[in-house]
């Protein structure tokens, strides 16, 4: 489910859910347990082709409504768990990273991307996004976090490197080692300074995340209508033409 591995000077995670490194609870809950028991700079990545491809909608279709707020809760835990480590984490986005996968990618303080596809894509789908996902996605993707959100295309490196949604594209074989020699950099910092700067920078999502807790009900609704599970099933349907 997530594979740890130790660097010299830092951690790196790999989320290893095949084909595709989908969320569901138990990947969630494995982030957000492996987040907590970490120490000092983290290098994030996928497995394969695919760093996430966002939320596991057969579970999501299989779970039923009791699934789902359970699904959720666990959801915004992990990406709360990425976004709030006090340490720098360096994503090393080998692949797709799309609706949940890219909001993971967002949570972390640097981005390098190989390969692949990347963007806020849940519209397409026909759900509504948890505050945490969004406030998350405007942190790192200011004014353009609009049109990822309300259009649900996702975009190639280069074009997310344009956006500013990612530090620099890299190639393939030196994704890893670029992301750990920026991981050791950043950790050659003071830690608290480190820690204090990066809530400091954090405070307006954090504070808006707070502040929506109301939405995050409505969003667990909205997952759990009729309407949005039928979407949700015709959507995975068309995957499998």
């Amino acid at each position: 489910m997530i594979e740890t591995t130790a660097l010299d000077g830092a951690t790196l995670v790999r989320l290893n859910r095949p084909p595709v490194n989908a969320l569901d609870i138990e990947l969630n809950e494995a982030i957000t347990s492996t987040f907590s028991g970490l120490d000092g700079p983290v290098v994030l990545t996928g497995t394969d082709r695919c760093f996430s491809a966002g939320v596991d909608l057969h579970a999501i279709l299989d779970g039923g409504p009791g699934y789902i707020e359970r699904f959720l809760e666990s959801l915004v835990a992990g990406f709360l768990a990425v976004f709030d480590y006090p340490a720098p984490v360096v994503a090393a986005v080998n692949g797709y990273a799309l609706a949940g996968g890219c909001v993971i990618a967002m949570a972390a303080d640097v981005r390098y991307m190989s390969g692949g596809t990347i963007g806020i894509t849940e519209i397409a789908v026909g759900v509504p996004f948890p505050v945490s996902a969004i406030e998350i996605c405007r942190h790192v993707m200011g004014t353009s976090a609009t049109a990822a959100a309300l259009g649900g295309e996702p975009v190639t490196p280069e074009e997310a490197s344009r956006l500013g949604w990612i530090d620099a594209t890299v190639e393939p074989a030196e994704l890893l080692d670029v992301a750990a020699v920026r991981a050791r950099e950043l950790g050659a910092l003071s830690p608290d300074a480190y820690a204090f700067t990066k809530r400091q920078l954090h405070r307006p999502a954090r504070t808006a995340i707070t502040n929506g807790a109301g939405e995050d009900a409505q969003a667990i609704e909205g997952w759990r209508s009729d309407e949005t599970r039928a979407r949700i099933a015709a959507f995975v349907a068309s995957l499998a033409h």
